[in-house]
């Protein structure tokens, strides 16, 4: 029972969840908003669990002085400081504390992360570019006459290439992302249909 009844509540919540695209009849849609509601306050004890569960391992990292241990300590008064501000000093909306930290906090550190996830992308594009195959001397080159086009440099040489660029980004490129977005799709079905009907059971914390 410990498995069945899990399964048996994913199914159901799942199969509702698909019911309220195929059954937009007004006699059902306050069974679906009630069933969206509850699943709103799983989420609520989900992010409970979270927000437990990060403190459980960084409290250990910390107790043991182990690695950027002392970065673990800001982790946690940063995660309890964000909360309590947003839960008992105004609430999350313009004008707040809450709001004055997301804007001139977190948003320039999430601006600094992306700044430097810059230097990885560079150096992972340095890697992949070694052109060995037809396919990875098709990458470069192309990879090549984007970042021609999308500079004055590269109007500079042929006034065309600016025209070049916006062909690639809106056909081939295009239809590879599509393409891509497409499979990922299917993937994220499939194992959306496993997990309904019980043959992927890895959330459960066993198999």
């Amino acid at each position: 029972m410990r498995r069945e009844v899990p399964i048996v509540i994913c199914f159901l919540a799942g199969l509702s969840f698909i019911l309220e695209y195929f059954i937009p009849h007004q006699s059902v849609r306050p069974f679906f908003e009630n069933f969206r509601q509850w699943a709103i306050i799983v989420m609520t004890f989900a992010y409970v669990l979270g927000i437990s569960n990060i403190v459980r391992v960084n409290y250990h990292v910390i107790h043991r002085k182990g690695r950027d241990w002392f970065y673990k300590i800001i982790l946690i008064v940063g995660l309890f400081f964000m909360i309590i501000m947003g839960v008992f000093f105004g609430g999350i909306g313009e004008g707040t504390v809450f709001f004055w930290m997301y804007n001139n906090a977190y948003s320039p550190l999430q601006s600094t992360m992306f700044a430097l996830l810059a230097f990885f992308i560079a150096s992972a594009a340095f890697r992949a570019f070694r052109v060995r195959t037809f396919q990875a001397s098709l990458l470069a080159i192309t990879a090549l006459i984007v970042m021609l086009g999308r500079v004055p440099v590269g109007e500079n040489v042929w006034k065309s290439f600016p025209d070049l660029v916006e062909w690639i980004m809106n056909v081939p490129q295009l239809a590879g992302k599509r393409a891509i977005m497409i499979g990922a799709a299917l993937g994220a079905i499939s194992t959306a249909l496993k997990v309904l009907v019980g043959l992927e059971r890895t959330y459960l914390g066993g198999e």
